[in-house]
């Protein structure tokens, strides 16, 4: 009765999980997918603590397992109370390395219990419950885990500042040849495992740590969103790999949801930027120390006053908003929409343009603005955005750069050509707010801000809005 009640359980954390994924998709039913998601995990965990059994034994550790609960719990509800949206990226490449460290640690662990459980000569044919291909999913969710955790904990490093772009001379080849070379070793293990070369197996978690790292070191700043979900694909897979040494459907169905998602999100992103996976894994795009520096005499550009933009966007018919990741860094996202609805009060249309890999991770622009109570009927993605260009009068750029950098379209040499932008320039004004006219996070100059219709408002995002804000008030 038990397994049976425990298997209904997993089934039953199983539609969750794929419910919620699909709730998910829909802004107006995210939270609630979410919601209903964490249930199914609740269940499924509940189920595993009292009603799983090995060997006809059920758990007894309860301690250590429900302390580790607490603990986590705590951890997390702290991490994601106290976090800011400029740091959602990290985060999530934090919690999702954190999984791929789990996933490691569960092959590490199953790897000694059927090794202390066989024969002294390490016979893999004699390995309980399926033998060699029991030990193949142990060494896939070793490398796959190691690979995502290393990787993923570069990437955090990388977004909050604290590791910076690391390449040398063959770099890319030197990492196949790594590899390669932990795959063969896995492959040897799988082969002969044996008293004498069991030490393979940490020689292999090593080398995959060290390929996690220099896989993601050389990846520059603008790749990071399609990085950071490639990693989590890899993390579901890992996931899988331990649901299938455990015979646990609910995890097992989770990681392939992760997985699939994950790569999928990964595909479409690469899409949006008009890029193969190759290409943004070995080309460095944004990274190298050239393109930073690779800049061009375009003349001057123009300035304009808090006054003059508060009277060109209340007296226009059409306002399109660019949201950035300066929007993010200034936690302005509440300011833009108290902006938006007093334009709208004043007859003015309002909409606001979504670049697929605007900000740091995928969908940043949407979640911070979801955070502000921003309707999703207002945001445009790129190509519907691109249609109403020529229709808008004024165009509010946020902190964006690279994702409105014409030189995608025009330039054969910049390192962004060939990836869709949104067309700012086809409007018949454009104001662009920044700090600085420093390059953006591909590290290249934007020609947007040279353009005769373009005007150049500086500031902290979050002061200028509300300067805006104060100034449209009083016209």
């Amino acid at each position: 009765m038990g397994i049976s009640l425990l298997t209904f359980c997993y089934l039953v954390a199983s539609v969750t999980f794929i419910l919620g994924l699909k709730m998910l998709s829909d802004p107006a039913s995210a939270r609630k997918g979410n919601l209903i998601a964490a249930g199914g995990m609740v269940i499924a965990i509940i189920g595993t603590i009292f009603l799983y059994e090995d060997n006809g034994e059920n758990l007894h550790n309860y301690g250590w397992i429900f302390g580790g609960i607490i603990i986590g719990a705590l951890a997390g509800a702290f991490a994601a109370r106290k976090v800011k949206m400029t740091a959602m990226p990290e985060m999530v490449s934090l919690f999702n390395g954190m999984g791929g460290a789990c996933a490691a640690l569960i092959s590490t662990s199953e790897f000694h219990r059927i090794g202390l459980t066989t024969s002294p000569a390490w016979d893999v044919n004699s390995m309980e419950d399926g033998g060699g291909s029991r030990l193949l999913v142990i060494l896939l969710g070793l490398i796959i885990g190691s690979v995502s955790f290393a990787g993923s904990m570069i990437a955090w490093g990388k977004l909050n500042g604290r590791i910076r772009d690391f390449t040398f001379r063959g770099q890319h080849l030197f990492n196949i040849i790594l590899l390669l070379v932990a795959i063969s070793l896995a492959g040897y293990l799988l082969a002969s495992l044996s008293a004498t070369n069991f030490y393979l197996f940490y020689v292999v978690l090593a080398l995959a740590l060290i390929y996690g790292a220099l896989f993601v070191f050389p990846i520059g700043g603008a790749d990071m969103p399609v990085v950071i979900s490639l990693l989590n694909s890899f993390t579901g897979v890992a996931a899988a790999c331990g649901g299938f040494l455990y015979a646990n459907k609910a995890m097992l169905t989770g990681g392939i949801l992760v997985g699939a998602a994950g790569t999928l999100l990964t595909i479409l992103m690469c899409k949006a930027m008009n890029r193969s996976l190759a290409n943004v894994l070995l080309g460095s795009f944004g990274g190298s120390p050239q393109a930073a520096t690779a800049s061009k005499d375009q003349g001057s550009y123009k300035e304009i006053s808090i006054t003059d933009a508060a009277m060109v966007m209340a007296y226009a018919h059409k306002v399109m908003i660019v949201p950035g990741y300066g929007l993010a860094v200034a936690q302005a996202q509440h300011a833009c929409h108290e902006l938006e609805k007093l334009l709208v009060e004043k007859g003015v249309e309002v909409k606001y343009a979504i670049h697929p890999v605007a900000g740091r991770m995928p969908g940043h622009m949407n979640v911070l603005l979801a955070e502000a109570d921003v309707s999703y009927d207002n945001l445009l993605e790129m190509d519907k955005a691109n249609e109403e260009f020529p229709t808008t009068d004024v165009v509010l750029v946020l902190g964006a750069n690279d994702v409105v950098n014409p030189a995608a379209k025009k330039d054969p040499s910049s390192p962004i050509y060939g990836m869709p932008i949104l067309e700012v320039e086809l409007a018949k004004s454009c104001i662009v707010n920044k700090r600085s006219m420093k390059p953006g996070y591909a590290g290249i100059e934007n020609d947007l801000f040279f353009q005769p219709k373009t005007s150049m408002l500086f500031g902290d995002a979050k002061k200028v809005l509300q300067d805006l804000i104060a100034e449209i008030k009083s016209l």
